[in-house]
């Protein structure tokens, strides 16, 4: 992908090098200990830990008697420090890339919210290394990327990128930027309303149901993530579509728990088969219209 020209993002905060103990955001540190307790289980978009995790303690991350949330609408909590954000951008390959794929979507979203006349409020964006604290607790490496609707900020541990490559047989930098735009995905569905609408109806489901939602909620999120691709169709080059392809069917849930207990639980997946990550993923690209994705009505 042919970014090397792009700007860096400015909502960009650092914790590489900071050190943390106990938990934080919600609940002074439940929900940091249900983060570290399901830490373990991978996927692309954390927002499903969250969300989960949150309800098995009681917590909502989307309202109620969580803190710092931020209102759909409402200015996000980013980091608006230009200087800081740019150190952050340069510390290395990976995190210039990041920020310049955070860039990318704030401007491509920023267009389609204009369409309608509304403006785009960006989310923060937030490295960390190994360990680190958001405003729903916990950051840890194991979790892999994730984004937290209590201050609105993506949380990303750059080794991330290496373990898509080397453990999942994802590589290139589209897969990467894939990361990136499923998350930004969640802040979208933040802005519309769709999470916390969505966080209300587990509520009264079960286990079963519960997932079985969160499975849309992941998938809108891909074919967000699709549509932000579309929109930058002038940067992609010859294989980067193939790489988002292996990347989202590397991460389904039917692949990884075939991987890690040699069978596949249907009932208990939250981000969806392989072949559905898949066609999410391509429905977007292939439109570039976030209309057409709507994993809420009907069939995925």
């Amino acid at each position: 992908m042919k970014l090397d020209d792009y700007r860096t993002s400015d909502n960009v905060g650092d914790q590489r090098g900071q050190s943390f103990s106990g938990g934080g955001g919600m609940g002074g540190g439940g929900l940091g200990l249900i983060l570290s307790l399901v830490g373990s289980r991978f996927g692309i978009g954390g927002i499903a830990v969250v969300v989960i995790g949150a309800m098995l303690l009681g917590f909502n991350p989307f309202g109620g008697g969580g803190s710092n949330l931020v209102s759909p609408g409402q200015q996000p909590a980013a980091t608006t420090n230009a200087s800081a954000a740019q150190q952050a951008c340069t510390v290395d390959a990976a995190s210039k890339f990041s920020c310049q794929v955070l860039a990318s979507t704030e401007d491509s979203w920023a267009k389609i919210y204009a369409q309608s006349g509304q403006k785009y409020q960006p989310a923060g964006f937030i490295f960390y290394g190994g360990q680190g604290q958001s405003g729903c607790g916990a950051a840890q490496s194991a979790m892999g990327p994730f984004y937290c609707p209590s201050d609105n900020r993506i949380y990303l541990d750059t080794s991330f990128y290496q373990e898509l490559q080397n453990k999942f047989g994802a590589a290139g930098d589209f897969a990467q930027a894939y990361v990136i735009a499923h998350e930004v995905g969640h802040h979208i569905q933040f802005l519309e309303g769709t999470l916390g609408k969505i966080n209300k109806q587990q509520g009264s489901s079960s286990t079963a149901e519960g997932n079985a939602l969160q499975v849309r909620v992941e998938l809108q999120a891909d074919c967000y993530a699709g549509v932000w691709g579309a929109m930058n169709r002038d940067r992609l080059e010859p294989g980067d579509v193939e790489e988002g392809m292996r990347a989202a069917q590397a991460i389904g849930d039917d692949t990884l728990q075939q991987a890690a207990q040699g069978r596949v639980v249907p009932e208990s997946f939250t981000h969806g088969s392989s072949a559905q990550r898949m066609k999410w993923l391509k429905r977007g690209l292939d439109s570039g219209d976030p209309g057409q994705c709507d994993t809420f009505s009907g069939a995925i």
